[in-house]
C-alpha cells in the first residue's frame, strides 16, 4: 500500500513542480531563511507544543531541506531513493498506528516552516490531515504600519487569549469582531472545551464553504464565517450540520462574495435623478403599479418618549404619512432591543410590511438576517459604512452642520476654549468632532476644542468636566431637542453656572429623507440603483439634499445669523468644503495634499482627531454598556485597534516576566533548534 501511496504522492509532486516551472515559479518549497530580512534582528517567542494546521505549513526553515519536495510538500525524488524508503515507512506507520511524534517548526506571519519533520508533514498532507502537533517558535516581523503586519499583530493578540491559529481574516478589526460575536470579552481566555468546540464548528463551516465554491474567492474562510456568525449566530452554527450551513450560505452568498471586493461599498451622496422601471431582487415586492397602500414599518430600539433619536425618526414617520396619505400605511415597532430584534422585524414582515426601516445601528445584524431570509422585502438600516448586499443603509452628513456650529462657537468665544460632548465612537461621529474643530479654527485661529464622551462619563459627567475647565460654549450631542425639560441639553449652548442657552443646533431632517427614499421606491429608482452595482449601497446625503439643516436661536446677533446662512448655502453649492486639506492630526501627521478635499471614504473612516482637539477617542473598556453595544455593531476601527494595543501591552508585560520565552538575542533560538539534527 505504501508503494502505491508513494507513486501517487510522487505524481502530485511532479505535477506541481512542472506547473510552477511553466509559470516561471520556483518548484521547490520556500525556505524561511530566504524570507527573513538579513540586515534586521528578529524577535523570537517560544510557543511550546501546539497543534499546527496542516494547510498553513508552507515551507522549510532552511533551503537545504527543500530539494526533496515540490512546493505542495509532495515528494519529487524517485521511488528507489533512500528518501522514498523513509517516506514509505512513515506512510505505513501513519496507516497502522498514526504519526504521534511532534515536528519542530517556525511560525512567521502565521505560516509554518519545518525545521524537523518534513516527511511527516508530507505524509499527513497526502492523507488530508487537518493538524499535526509541533514545537513552535514564533518569529515576529518588524512593525512597519502596513495593513498586512498590523493585521498579523491583531492575530497575535487574539492568539494570546484563544490559542486559535487556524482562522484568518483579510480585514483589520476582524479578530476583535469575532470575540464580540462569540459573546466573549476581548481579553477573555478560552477554555480547552471552547477551543475544541470552535475548531469543530470551523471545520464544519470550512466543509460547507468549500462545497459552495469558496476556494474560488480571494477572501478567507474566516471572512465568510464571521459574516455567517453575524447573521445566524454561533449557537446556530454549532447546532447545524454542513448541509444546513451550505443552504444558509446560499442565501447570503452575495455578501460572501462582497468580501472579495477591494471597495465593497458604493456611497450615494445625493438622491438619484434618473427614474427606471427595472426590477431585481430588492424590488420584487413592488409591482409596476401599486394598487394598494404600501405597508412601511419603522423599527425603533427605544420609544419616542425616552429617546431623542427615536423621537426624531417618529416625527419623520408622521411627516411621510401625511405627505403620502393613503399611498402608504406606516406601522411602528418600539423597543426592539427588549427581546430579539430579529423577531420584531419578522413580526413586521408577518404583518405585511413590504418596506422596513430599522432606525438604529444596533439593529444591523438583525436587519441583515431578516433581509437574507426575506429577499422580497426592502429593509434599510440607519447606519453608515455597512458592507452588505442585502440591505441598504442611510445616514446624514452631519459633519456639515457640525462645521457650521464650530464656526459659530469660534466666532463667539473670546478665550477660544470650546467644549464638545460626543456619544459613541462610531462611523460619522469622529468626522463631526473634527469638522467642529476645523470650523472653530476658521473663525478663531486660537480655538481649541475640549472633548468629552457621554458614553464614558455620562451626559452630566461630561458637561461637568467641561464646566470645571471654565468652558462656556459647549456643543452637546447632535440629537435635536425633543422634550421640553431637556431642550437645553442639545446643540451648541452658552453655559454660565446653572444657566444654559441653546444658540445653534444641527438638525436631522428625517421626514425629508424618508420622503425621498419612498419616492425612489415608488418610481423604481432605488431598485435600479441596486441592480446597477454589485456593491453594498450606503446612502449618505447632506445639506444639498435637504436632509441636514441648522437651527439658530432668535437671540443670535444678525452677523452670526448671516454667517450661518452663508456657510449653509456655500456647503449646499459645494463651495465651502469642511475637510479641505492638508489636515494635521494630534500626533503631527499631515493628512492630504494642499487645497484638496478628503474623499467621503476618508471622512467616514476617520480614526484620528485633528490637532486643535484636546482629548482622545475612548477605548472599548472605557465605554458604558450601551456604548459597547453600539460600538460592537458600528464602531470605528480605532476602538478595535486600541483593544489590540492593550492586549499587546499586557502580553508584552507577561513576556517580560518570562525570560525563557522572550527577549532572546537574534538567532539564538533558531541556532539552538537547528542543533537537533536530522528529521524523520
Amino acid at each position: 500500500m505504501s508503494e502505491i501511496n508513494y507513486k501517487d504522492a510522487l505524481k502530485l509532486g511532479q505535477k506541481e513542480a512542472q506547473s510552477r516551472k511553466a509559470n516561471g515559479e520556483s518548484p521547490a518549497l520556500p525556505a524561511l531563511d530566504d524570507l527573513l530580512p538579513a540586515d534586521k534582528p528578529t524577535t523570537v517567542v517560544n510557543l511550546g507544543l501546539v497543534p499546527i494546521p496542516i494547510k498553513q505549513i508552507v515551507g522549510t526553515k532552511t533551503g537545504g531541506r527543500s530539494s526533496a519536495f515540490a512546493a505542495n510538500f509532495m515528494p519529487i525524488l524517485e521511488e528507489n531513493s533512500e528518501f522514498a524508503t523513509k517516506w514509505k515507512h512513515l506512510c505505513e506507520a501513519h496507516i497502522t498506528e498514526g504519526i504521534h511524534d511532534p515536528i519542530k517548526a517556525y511560525e512567521y506571519k502565521n505560516r509554518f516552516y519545518v525545521l524537523e519533520g518534513n516527511k511527516r508533514v508530507s505524509v499527513l498532507k497526502f492523507f488530508g490531515a487537518d493538524t499535526i502537533e509541533g514545537v513552535v517558535t514564533r518569529i515576529l516581523p518588524e512593525r512597519d504600519g502596513s495593513d498586512e503586519i498590523e493585521l498579523y499583530y491583531e492575530f497575535v493578540a487574539f492568539y494570546q487569549y484563544s490559542k486559535i491559529n487556524f482562522i484568518e481574516f483579510s480585514k483589520r478589526g476582524s479578530y476583535t469582531a469575532l470575540q464580540t460575536v462569540l459573546g466573549k470579552e476581548l481579553d477573555e481566555e478560552w477554555t480547552i472545551d471552547e477551543q475544541r468546540t470552535f475548531a469543530a464548528a470551523y471545520h464544519k463551516f470550512d466543509k460547507a464553504y468549500t462545497a459552495s465554491g469558496g476556494e474560488k474567492l480571494q477572501s478567507t474562510i474566516g471572512d465568510a464565517m464571521l459574516s455567517y456568525l453575524k447573521i445566524y449566530g454561533y449557537e446556530e452554527l454549532i447546532a447545524s450540520d454542513a448541509d444546513e450551513i451550505k443552504k444558509n450560505l446560499g442565501k447570503m452568498w452575495e455578501d460572501v462574495k462582497l468580501k472579495d471586493a477591494d471597495e465593497p461599498i458604493e456611497l450615494k451622496t445625493e438622491p438619484p435623478e434618473e427614474k427606471s422601471q427595472h426590477q431585481g431582487l430588492i424590488s420584487r415586492v413592488l409591482s409596476p403599479t401599486i394598487s394598494h397602500a404600501l405597508q412601511v414599518a419603522f423599527i425603533y430600539d427605544g420609544t419616542p418618549a425616552k429617546s431623542g433619536w427615536v423621537h426624531e425618526h417618529e416625527e419623520g414617520r408622521i411627516y411621510v404619512q401625511k405627505i403620502f396619505e393613503d399611498k402608504i400605511d406606516t406601522i411602528t415597532y418600539p423597543n426592539a432591543l427588549d427581546g430579539d430584534p430579529y423577531d420584531t422585524i419578522a413580526q413586521a414582515i408577518d404583518d405585511g410590511c413590504e418596506v422596513i426601516f430599522t432606525t438604529s445601528p444596533r439593529l444591523i445584524s438583525a436587519s441583515v438576517k431578516a433581509a437574507v431570509e426575506h429577499p422580497d422585502v426592502i429593509i434599510m438600516n440607519c447606519s453608515l459604512n455597512l458592507s452588505s448586499r442585502y440591505i441598504a443603509t442611510y445616514y446624514a452628513r452631519m459633519y456639515e452642520a457640525k462645521f457650521i456650529l464650530g464656526a459659530v462657537a469660534g466666532s463667539l468665544s473670546d478665550s477660544g476654549k470650546l467644549g464638545y460632548v460626543c456619544d459613541y465612537p462610531i462611523y460619522g461621529q469622529i468626522a463631526g468632532i473634527n469638522a467642529f474643530a476645523i470650523g472653530a479654527q476658521l473663525t478663531n485661529p486660537r480655538a481649541q476644542v475640549y472633548l468629552e464622551w457621554s458614553s464614558v462619563k455620562g451626559a452630566e459627567g461630561a458637561a461637568k468636566a467641561l464646566a470645571e475647565q471654565d468652558i462656556h460654549f459647549i456643543s452637546s450631542q447632535d440629537t435635536a431637542k425633543f422634550l421640553e425639560d431637556d431642550r437645553d441639553t442639545y446643540g451648541l449652548s452658552y453655559v454660565v453656572d446653572d444657566h444654559r442657552e441653546v444658540l445653534v443646533d444641527s438638525v436631522w431632517c428625517w421626514g425629508k429623507y424618508y420622503e425621498e427614499i419612498l419616492n425612489r421606491i415608488f418610481d423604481k429608482t432605488l431598485q435600479a440603483e441596486y441592480n446597477k452595482t454589485d456593491k453594498a449601497l450606503n446612502y449618505y446625503w447632506g445639506m444639498s439634499s435637504g436632509v441636514v439643516d441648522v437651527w439658530c436661536s432668535e437671540t443670535l446677533i444678525a452677523p452670526t445669523r448671516k454667517l450661518i446662512d452663508f456657510l449653509k448655502e456655500s456647503i449646499r453649492q459645494n463651495i465651502c468644503i469642511p475637510f479641505l486639506t492638508p489636515l494635521t492630526t494630534q500626533s503631527g501627521e499631515v493628512i492630504g495634499e494642499d487645497q484638496k478635499s478628503l474623499t467621503l471614504e476618508q471622512i467616514i473612516n476617520m480614526d484620528y482627531l485633528v490637532d486643535n482637539v484636546i482629548g482622545e477617542i475612548p477605548t472599548y473598556d472605557e465605554l458604558s454598556p450601551m456604548g459597547k453595544a453600539t460600538v460592537d455593531t458600528a464602531g470605528i476601527e480605532k476602538s478595535q485597534n486600541d483593544i489590540v494595543k492593550e492586549a499587546e501591552k499586557k502580553s508584552s508585560d507577561e513576556k517580560t516576566a518570562d525570560k525563557k520565552a522572550t527577549d532572546e538575542k537574534p538567532g539564538d533560538t533558531a541556532q539552538d533548534a537547528e542543533k537537533d539534527g536530522d528529521e524523520q
